[in-house]
Order: structure tokens, then C-alpha cells, then sequence
């Protein structure tokens, strides 16, 4: 089988294409024909060598996949060969750009009936991230207002869907280009962060969901209201600043299980959420997908790789 392999850490340049065995399911883990793999900042940070988790090469990059089932190893009764699958591959984050990918049986989830393999392999760990981030750590509820960073990127774009339906009023923060597209997703109003400060605009609120992190992270926790929670994907924040404003943070890494898949397959299937597909490439032009990450020019959208068809 193919795979895009990275033997040393560095720039796209680094990743080949190469032909391995096709690998066997072992005990928890699903062999998935993958037919679509979705690219995220998170495979830069692998293939740099920058990633919290430790990937040491050779490895095969990649951890969003769609596909279809080819064997189940041994203790997995929610899959069987034939079954159309979405989710990431694996705790390493690996694997998922190859013709063939191992997959933990809790990381993976039947695939939304609405979707494409490609729409599919777009959606898991921005839709998991962003209903992470609303639910799970800034447990807001409706009637609350929440500013979302980052409105218009994968992440972002999921969590304005997810808090609209949820009944709350929502912010976003975009660039001129992606202000209309940030509207249609249900945001009650749009800042546009290159024209004006969004602490003009935006505060106070309940909630902020960070996705950009930096000098955008420590600004937004000046218009959050006493007691008001910051969830970030992207980094933490001191506590020492959190105890002199009075208000709440929380970092985390996203978990991609089952479960939670399940529950945004339904909402796809259901037309509550809607995924953003920009460029979709061979696996074989695996190197113009990561230096579209590195700020290629591209359609906007999440970065799709299309192993088969």
C-alpha cells in the first residue's frame, strides 16, 4: 500500500511516499481502506517534530480518516467489514494518509449518511474539538453569550453552528473575506478583527472559545464577565492572571471517541451542522497539502486528501 512517511522532521519536503504492507487489525483496532484524510495543523506539528505527544519517525502522517472497514481485530463488536467508518486514528494522531489505516475502535464511529468520505474526513477533530470546548468545558447553555476566535477556521466554524442551535447569542471574529460566510453559519454578529478591536464590539460575554491563542487570548479575557469561563485549543492561561480578573480558563487536548462522534454524525445527518470542504488533493500531492497549511494559497475550507474513490 501507499503511504505519505516522514523519516526525520522538517519542512513538506520531507514527506515521501512509500509502499508498506498492508497492515493487521490488532485486539481494540479496525483495518480501515481509507478513502479520504482530512489535513490539520495538528499533522504540521507532528511532521515538524513540534507535537505535545511525542511522535518520533519513521511514521506515517495523518489521523482524520473516512473509509470503509476491511478487518476488525479481535474484541471489537461495533464494526464489521463492510461498515462506511469517519473518526482520527489513534492517540499518536498518526496514520491516516496511507491507503490502509489502523484505527482504535473508540476513535472511530459509523460515518454520517449525509456525507461524503471527503465531508466526513473534514469534520472529526474540529466538530470534536468545538463541541469539547461549548459542552464539556464551558458548559454553556442558552441564553448565554459566547465570543468565538477564530470564527471562520474548522474549529471555529463548528463551535458558531454548535452555539446557535444550542440557543446561544453568538460572536464571531473573522477577516473581511470570511465575514458573510461566519453569518451564514448563525452568528448574531460578526467582528471583523482586522477593521477593529473586537473588545469594541464584543464584551462582555459569558464565554470566549479561543482558537488563535496569543495576544488574542490574553486580550479576550478582559471582556469576559466576572466568573465568565475562556476555553482554548490552544494553549493555557496563567493562573496568577486569572485570580487578578476574577474569571476562569480551561485548556485542553481534544479526545475523539465513539460517543462523541455519534453525536455530530447525528447532528450532520440531521442538517444542524454543515461541514466547509477547500482544497481536496491526491495523496500523492500530500507535500501542496502541507504547504497550503503553511499559508499556500487554497480555497478556504478544511485541507481534504482523496486516497480512493
Amino acid at each position: 500500500m501507499k503511504a505519505a512517511r516522514v523519516r526525520e522532521f522538517g519542512p513538506p519536503s520531507v514527506i515521501t511516499i512509500e509502499e508498506l504492507p498492508v497492515p493487521k487489525p490488532a485486539r481494540g483496532h479496525v483495518l480501515v481502506r481509507v478513502y479520504a484524510a482530512g489535513v490539520g495543523n495538528w499533522d504540521a506539528l507532528v511532521r515538524e517534530g513540534k507535537s505535545l505527544l511525542g511522535q518520533r519517525p519513521p511514521l506515517t502522517l495523518g489521523s482524520e480518516l473516512s473509509g470503509i472497514v476491511e478487518a476488525a481485530g479481535d474484541g471489537v463488536v461495533n464494526f464489521a467489514p463492510g461498515d462506511e467508518v469517519y473518526g482520527a486514528t489513534n492517540e499518536q494522531f498518526i496514520g491516516a494518509y496511507a491507503e490502509y489505516a489502523l484505527a482504535s475502535a473508540g476513535m472511530i464511529a459509523h460515518k454520517p449518511r449525509r456525507l461524503s468520505h471527503i465531508e466526513a474526513a473534514s469534520s472529526p477533530i474540529g466538530a470534536v474539538t468545538a463541541w469539547q470546548m461549548l459542552f464539556e468545558y464551558a458548559h454553556a447553555t442558552a441564553g448565554q453569550t459566547v465570543l468565538v476566535q477564530g470564527a471562520a477556521g474548522n474549529v471555529g466554524a463548528y463551535a458558531v453552528q454548535l452555539a446557535q442551535r444550542a440557543g446561544l447569542h453568538t460572536i464571531g471574529t473573522a477577516g473581511a473575506a470570511d465575514l458573510e460566510y461566519v453569518k451564514t453559519l448563525g452568528a448574531e454578529r460578526v467582528v471583523d478583527y482586522q477593521a477593529r478591536r473586537f473588545e469594541d464590539a464584543a464584551g462582555p460575554v459569558d464565554v470566549v472559545l479561543d482558537t488563535v491563542g496569543g495576544d488574542t487570548q490574553q486580550r479576550s479575557l478582559s471582556i469576559l464577565k466576572p466568573g465568565g469561563i475562556l476555553v482554548s485549543a490552544v494553549s493555557g492561561v496563567a493562573e496568577e492572571t486569572l485570580g487578578k480578573l476574577g474569571v476562569r480558563a480551561a485548556y485542553f487536548y481534544v479526545e475523539v471517541t465513539t460517543g462523541r462522534l455519534n453525536k455530530i454524525a447525528q447532528l450532520f445527518d440531521a442538517g444542524s451542522l454543515v461541514p466547509r470542504v477547500g482544497a481536496v488533493l491526491p495523496l500523492a500531492d500530500v507535500r501542496a497539502a502541507h504547504e497550503m497549511l503553511g499559508g499556500g494559497p487554497h480555497k478556504p475550507g478544511k485541507i481534504v486528501l482523496q486516497v480512493a474513490s
